[in-house]
């Protein structure tokens, strides 16, 4: 049987985590783990409302990082401490239906990548 959390625990837990990721980073990575752009979370990391972290950045545009060359897909995201310590990975990236979405997941080295929204939903 899984195990089911009450809501004031999820909260708990999501805060406690968008507080570890304090200026830290999120980033946006291809198949084959290359960083296409990176993200950097605010000094408060974003909000908790019940189950949900919706992520804060100081920008919601960055550049392409040179790993991405003329245009690779992303197609994963992780988030780093702000000592660099990747601590959540596997997040999914897309143009609408996952935890990461952009205006275009199709990312060129020196391009704009704009992050339209950033969440992570607790588990049941």
């Amino acid at each position: 049987m899984s195990v089911i959390y009450t809501t004031a625990v999820k909260t708990d837990r999501m805060t406690a985590s968008k507080d570890y990721f304090i200026n830290g980073t999120l980033e946006l990575l291809s198949a084959g783990d290359v960083v296409l752009a990176i993200f950097t979370l605010t000094a408060t990391a974003g909000s908790v409302a019940t189950d949900t972290w919706t992520l804060a950045f100081t920008s919601s545009t960055v550049t392409g990082e040179a790993g991405a060359g003329a245009g690779t897909d992303s197609t994963k995201a992780q988030i780093k401490n702000s000592g660099g310590t990747a601590s959540i990975t596997g997040l999914t990236v897309g143009t609408g239906g996952t935890d990461i979405v952009l205006d275009n997941a199709n990312i060129a080295s020196g391009q704009n990548v704009t992050l339209s929204s950033a969440t992570i939903q607790h588990a049941a």
